[in-house]
């Protein structure tokens, strides 16, 4: 009986071993040898190198330079002392230093690890005359990113760098590897799909303890596209150097296109700085800089109009009809409004419309903030394009504000008073507006209501960009426009306009000057937004100057600036 007992065992465990012998080898071969091929075969990435990035002229703003990087095979090491020794002589840094940097990259026993890149020319030679006693030992060809112009565009261009952690999840479905070399901020982050090569590599074939067998083929990796803006480097150049050591921003547009010529902010920096920099310190001393070296203030910096503002107080004021362009007001010098007294630059005197615009008349334009009221301002000011972003084929654009009473509530900060609608009227208080908006808004004017999209692409490959025009027009009575027109041209050709030091010979220029309080003892911002009718082209323009003190600083740039590009035939 316990014979038998044993024999059933035996028999079923026999037929069990058999049954599940069937299972894997027939009905589940397929199964398991494709995953024998797929540990069989490896893949090893090869990044492809980026497109050039040139300006409107061809003038190549960012570029790739050939670099050397020295791999080690992991399989192929014989006495790695020996090796990490002969490396640190060889580049002069510590063996210590290699072979920590070995000890972190290395991934499998057939993937090389890069231990040094970018090493200079005579150092990769004597490492290659050394590869017979080092068979590991071997000197890639790679690329690095290069911006010949350095400062020059860095806002607008942005710059490259490994990816982040954050980035390997969100990417890793479009083709991105751990290794994979990302645009970060401008036109480098913005078309990174477009500038990036297309990954090639090789594939071989490991045995079972991880080790290289054959090379079974090889992709070619393959050169991305490269981007023509529409941004002029000559225009870039002026800007900065007229800007100096200064704070602020420079931004020309083409007026009749939307092509942006030209987007300066200062200070800037050199993106060539994080490119495989081997000195974390300098990256760290752009980003720990109280002035933000690293941020694009035309698109992203936030400031209070001041007086410019005033160009949407008459519109809105016309339209509305509470105001004509004969309207007057008496300028003392000051707006009593109960005990406060709100201030004006000078004694104006008797003015009309046109003439508070040339004159930039803080308390006509306080009569006419009373007039309208809050909401009528507010409203006004987003129909032209304030307090909203504009969509500029840039990353981190942002869309500021514009107060109201509405917000006020939502905020749970109290009500809205009379004073609060006086700083508003002049472009104070707690309104802000990017420099690229105020350009929009002066596009507006001086085309009569008609939209134009601002933008820095000109064409990807051979392909032109989108024309991005766009045949809406802002809904507001041509003759309006017309009316603002002339007082932001008397602002120049008056005599006593604010802006007259810009009235230049052979060249119709118009604009609004503004000098915006900040808080504290901190000097006002310097703004003068404005248009130019030229032989060339006509176009739009703003110079903010950061705490730059009088409106009159930023005019003397503006016009440094204008006929710089006319003495170039850009204007």
């Amino acid at each position: 009986m316990r014979l038998k007992i044993i024999r059933l065992i035996t028999s079923g465990l026999f037929g069990f071993i058999v049954a599940g012998l069937f299972y894997t080898q027939v009905i589940q071969g397929e199964y398991y040898f494709r995953l024998s091929v797929n540990n069989r075969i490896r893949v090893v990435p090869m990044e492809g190198w980026r497109g050039q990035i040139k300006d409107r002229n061809g003038k190549v703003l960012a570029d790739n330079r050939l670099s050397y990087d020295v791999t080690v095979t992991p399989q192929e090491i014989g006495n790695a002392t020996e090796l990490f020794q002969f490396l640190g002589g060889a580049l002069g840094v510590s063996e210590q230093s290699i072979a920590r940097r070995y000890g972190r990259k290395k991934d499998a026993p057939f993937v090389p690890v890069v231990v040094a890149q970018d090493i200079s020319r005579e150092d990769a030679i004597i490492i290659e005359e050394n590869k017979y006693r080092f068979p590991s030992l071997s000197v890639q060809e790679s690329y690095r990113r290069f911006y010949p112009l350095r400062e020059n565009s860095a806002h607008v261009l942005g710059y490259v760098g490994k990816m982040s952690v954050a980035q390997r999840d969100r990417f890793k479905e479009y083709g991105y590897s751990m290794e994979s070399v990302v645009g970060y901020s401008g036109v480098e982050e913005y078309y990174d799909t477009y500038l990036r090569g297309k990954e090639g590599g090789l594939q071989i074939e490991v045995n079972s303890r991880g080790q290289q067998v054959r090379l079974l083929g090889v992709r070619e990796p393959r050169k991305g596209q490269d981007i023509t803006l529409t941004i002029d480097s000559e225009v870039q150049r002026d800007a900065l150097e007229l800007l100096g050591d200064r704070v602020g921003v420079v931004i020309v547009m083409d007026m009749d296109s939307g092509e942006i010529l030209g987007m300066t902010s200062s200070p800037g920096f050199d993106p060539n700085i994080f490119v495989g920099s081997r000195d974390a310190s300098e990256i760290n001393r752009i980003f720990a800089d109280p002035l933000a070296p690293a941020i694009n203030r035309a698109i992203t910096g936030l400031f209070p109009p001041g007086s410019v503002f005033k160009v949407i107080m008459a519109t809105a004021g016309l339209e509305t009809k509470k105001i004509v362009p004969g309207t007057s007001f008496v300028c003392p010098g000051f707006y009593q409004l109960r005990k406060a007294v709100f201030r004006c630059t000078h004694v104006h005197g008797t003015q009309n419309l046109i003439e508070a615009l040339a004159h930039s008349c803080n308390v006509y334009f306080y009569n006419v903030g009373l007039l309208l009221g809050a909401d009528a301002i507010n409203h006004y000011a987003r129909l032209m394009g304030l307090g909203e972003k504009i969509f500029i084929d840039l990353p981190y654009e942002r869309d500021g504000s514009i107060p109201g009473r509405e917000q006020r509530r939502l905020e749970g900060r109290g009500g809205w008073h009379a004073g609060d609608t006086l700083n508003l009227s002049i472009g104070q208080g707690e309104v802000q507006v990017t420099p690229l908006q105020l350009v929009r808004l002066m596009t507006l004017v001086a085309r009569g209501g008609w939209i134009v999209q601002p933008h820095v692409i000109k064409a990807i490959g051979d392909v032109p960009g989108d024309t991005f025009t766009d045949e809406r027009r802002m809904k507001v009575d041509e003759d309006i426009l017309e009316t603002v027109r002339k007082g932001l041209r008397g602002a120049v050709a008056d005599e006593a306009g604010t802006a007259r030091v810009v009235n230049l010979p052979d060249l119709y220029v118009a604009g609004k000057t503004g000098t915006a309080q900040t808080s504290g003892d901190k000097k006002n911002h310097a703004w003068f937004a404005g248009y130019a009718k030229g032989g060339v082209r006509n176009i739009v323009f703003c110079v903010l100057l950061e705490h730059g003190g009088s409106s009159y600083n930023a005019c003397l740039l503006a016009k440094d600036l204008l006929l710089r590009m006319q003495e170039k035939k850009i204007l």
